[in-house]
């Protein structure tokens, strides 16, 4: 299976190297795509440095910082035209453990669709984290799988391995989210689509370097776009019932 790994970046000019290295030495099988919202700290030039050293790196300089969502549709997008079986996606601040790779590789060679890294299954941790954010975390998962009948413990997570198939029966193109809710209107077309999900416990730790994106708000415009989800999905559902 030819295999990509789509990370997009602003700001992380102090984890891009180190990021797209250990990448190579956890799953040399993989390329790399860095898709970055012309970060002003200069993370776009740093990484063309390592891809040019490492071989097997595309980096995408977008325009400006659009969002997540964005720029994962646009990574993705570059994956499938250019031919890759499966398409990967995480983080770039080391939150998400880049030997974790080969296992959900390995999930989708067994013929899942979607492996996705879990916080919120057995096996599954999020060490050092307070308490307040752990429960925000935890009953915010589990209030977004309830109103959109998603059947997975982790429906916000950022560490998946899809098949290109997949990205292309939910029409990755036409998400509309481009914040974190990214995640989980993918999560939900998946879902909607009956394909086949695993969840593999992963570990995920805070970053060491560099700024968090996530803050209250977006959280709040995450769960705001949820619940607007699951009126619509219901309202939908008693209209097929009629």
């Amino acid at each position: 299976m030819r295999s990509l790994v789509v990370v997009p970046t602003y700001q992380e000019a102090d984890n891009v190297d180190r990021f797209l290295r250990a990448v190579r030495v956890a799953a040399p099988q993989c390329d790399l795509l860095v898709a970055d919202d012309n970060s002003p700290d200069g993370t776009g030039a740093i990484a063309e440095q390592t891809a040019a050293e490492l071989g097997r790196v595309e980096v995408l300089h977008r325009a400006g910082k659009e969002g997540l969502g964005a720029a994962y549709r646009h990574g993705f997008r570059w994956g499938l035209d250019a031919g890759y079986d499966v398409i990967v996606q995480m983080d770039c601040d080391f939150s998400h453990d880049p030997a974790m790779i080969p296992t959900l590789l390995g999930a989708v060679a067994d013929g899942v669709d979607c492996a996705i890294g879990s916080r919120y299954v057995p096996g599954g941790s999020t060490p050092g984290w307070p308490l307040h954010r752990r429960m925000l975390s935890k009953y915010g998962n589990r209030y977004t799988a309830a109103v959109l009948q998603l059947g997975i413990k982790d429906a916000t997570g950022g560490f998946r391995a899809y098949t290109a198939e997949t990205l292309e029966r939910i029409d990755i193109d036409s998400t509309r989210a481009n914040g974190y809710a990214f995640q989980s209107e993918v999560a939900l077309r998946m879902a909607q689509a009956g394909l086949r999900l695993e969840e593999i416990p992963i570990t995920f730790v805070d970053r060491e370097y560099g700024t968090s994106k996530m803050s209250v708000r977006i959280m709040a415009e995450s769960m705001a776009r949820v619940t607007t989800w699951g009126v619509r999905s219901r309202m939908a559902s008693r209209r097929d019932h009629r």
